[in-house]
Parts: C-alpha cells; structure tokens; sequence
C-alpha cells in the first residue's frame, strides 16, 4: 500500500512539474496601453562555435535594453548538432528573464539531426514558451491573443506560422509557400476573433520566417514607401497562394515580420499592410553585411497603430517608424507655381 501511495505522489509531483513547465503566462497590454515585442531573427547558432558568441551577447544586449513583454523568434535559429542543445542554450537566455516567447522555424532548423516536430516539443517543455500543444501536426499555425490592461477581453493578435523550407515539386524550384488549409485556418481565426469583437477586426501581426512573393511586388516598385536597408533580392517563393490576399481581405493584419534574407532590414508599406524585415541577430556562422541586432515593436491598446525600430549593439536605435503615419505621403501645403 505505502508502494502505491509514493507511485501516486510521485505521479502528482511529475504532473504539476510539467504544468509548470509548460504553463504560459497570459499576454496583456500594461496599464500604459502599450505591449513591446522583440524579434530575433536567423541567428543560425552553433554550439560551442566561438562565431556565435556575439549572437548571445547581442540577444543579453537587446533584452536588457528593450525589457520586452514578449519575444519572438522567427526561424533559422539553430545551424549545427547537437540542434536540441542549441536551441535550449537561446530559448534559456529569454526564458530565464521570464519573458514570455513564441516560436517559427525557418528552413535550417531542422537539418541538424532533429526534426520539426522533435524541436517543437523541445521548446514546448521550456519556461515561459508560448507554444500550444501541437497535436498531431508537426509544426502548427498558432495564434496569440494580447488582452487589454483590465485583463478582460482580446485587444489584438499575433499570427505565427510554418512558412516551411523548400519546394518538394521538381518542376518548381526553391521555396515552399502556404498551403490553402494555412490560409483558411487563418481566415477561420480571423473572423473567429472579429466576431467576438462584436463585428470589428483586432490589429494583428503577423510573423514567419520567408517573405511572401508581395516583397518582391513591393521592392520592384518605386512608388512604395521604403524604409530600411535592402541589400538583397526578397528569397520568397515563386508560387503565390494567396496569403497576402486572405490578410487584404479579412482586415486584421498590419503587418507582416519575417527574417530570411540576412543583408534586408526594410519596411515597405504595400497596398495598406506593412511588409518588414527583422534584423539579422546572428554571428559569423553565416554571410552577413549589417551589424547584428534585433527589430523592436511596440502596439498601443486599442489602435490600429504601431512604432517599431532597429536596435544594434552599444545602445544604437535607427529606422524609427510609425505604422501607418511614417508610410504616408503629406500633402504639400506651398502655393502653386505661377507662370507667367
């Protein structure tokens, strides 16, 4: 008998340690109204590779500074094996600050002897992870509300999604797209969340790691507000499914933050919905040209606004932007030229 009751508390202990573990603090706005999000993006860390050791500084750097409410990385974080041991030594370093953050792999996570789903499970036992139970699917689409101040109801939405790795078609060349059931699974929350809104769209962002093929449209266009360094062509892939159409329509998203491209930390506004960059946080494990930083977002309670910026090392701060106004041309307010 005595056996049986030290087998059931030891079951008791095991399963509140695991809630524990997994739990996930709500994400809230502060009583100033604002919620400010850092984005680490493509630090392709190497275990006990010297080469990444200023990722890690830059990470500790940014954090202190910044003191966000919420960290998310956006895909190729790790870059060799052992990838498990990678991905806990960055996932401790926001975890032990006991800030909450969320996850999106990029192309590279998973070619280092650990698969997606393996990763994702990985994270999911670390503290202060906002990750859901993903079920039977590898790597899922999630989406995470930010309620208002009083804690009482959703004020907006964070999308984070699986923009996968390569095309598998053999007559398509490089990288993957979203695949329609992403698309409608995204429409669903979407409109899920304006009907609780009572009709209305909550501002949302939206975060993956491939740029959609509308950086390309947006780059290739001269009269698109650009704001940001842009040093090489957008790596999306060559099908387009639609995704930024799906966002167009249902209303919600603002923007878009995605990594993937090391020498791009632009923001352009397209047809109403920003389509940003972070900035490239990692070492010299991979080709880079811009000094190593993270991009910063900070939305404002109950507006269909936000400020975001570029953080680099030593404190530096460049590319203020304000969402929309820093995107919108001002009307001229001179006299017309008279001729004679």
């Amino acid at each position: 008998m005595r056996n049986l009751v030290k087998i059931f508390v030891m079951l008791v202990c095991l399963i509140a340690t695991h809630s524990m573990i997994a739990q996930t603090p709500k994400l809230r706005f502060n009583k100033n109204g604002n919620f400010k999000i850092v984005q680490f993006t493509d630090i392709h860390f190497q275990y006990r590779n010297p080469a990444s050791d200023v990722a890690l500084i830059r990470i500790k750097e940014v954090l202190d500074a910044e003191k966000p409410d919420m960290v998310i990385f956006t895909g190729d974080i790790v870059y060799s094996q052992p990838a498990d041991t990678a991905m806990r030594v960055v996932m401790n370093l926001v975890s032990e600050r006991k800030i909450p953050f969320a996850v999106t792999f990029g192309n590279h996570d998973d070619e280092h002897g650990k698969s997606r789903s393996e990763l994702y499970d990985l994270i999911h036992t670390i503290p202060y992870n906002q990750l859901p139970d993903r079920g039977e699917i590898a790597s899922p689409d999630y989406v995470l509300p930010i309620f208002s101040s009083d804690g009482k109801k959703e004020s907006a939405l964070l999308y984070c999604m699986d923009s996968h790795s390569y095309s598998k078609l053999k007559d398509i060349k490089g990288y993957d797209w979203f695949k329609l059931n992403q698309i409608n699974w995204y429409k669903e929350q979407s409109e899920m969340y304006k009907d609780k809104n009572v009709g209305n769209s909550l501002p949302a962002l939206a975060f993956f790691h491939i740029p959609l093929p509308e950086y390309v449209e947006a780059t290739s266009n001269n009269q698109a507000a650009m704001i940001g360094t842009r040093m090489e062509y957008p790596g999306s892939p060559e099908v387009n499914t639609g995704m930024f159409m799906a966002m167009k329509e249902s209303g919600d998203v603002m923007a878009t933050f995605v990594g993937h491209d090391h020498d791009n930390d632009y923001a352009v506004m397209w047809r109403g919905i920003m389509l940003a960059y972070g900035r490239f946080t990692g070492g010299n494990t991979e080709y880079n040209h811009l000094p190593n930083g993270a991009r910063v977002i900070e939305l404002k309670e109950g507006s269909r606004t936000f400020k975001s910026w570029i953080r680099l090392k030593k404190g530096e701060v460049i590319n203020k932007i304000t969402y929309p106004d820093s995107f919108i041309r001002g009307e001229w307010k001179g006299r017309p030229i008279e001729r004679e």
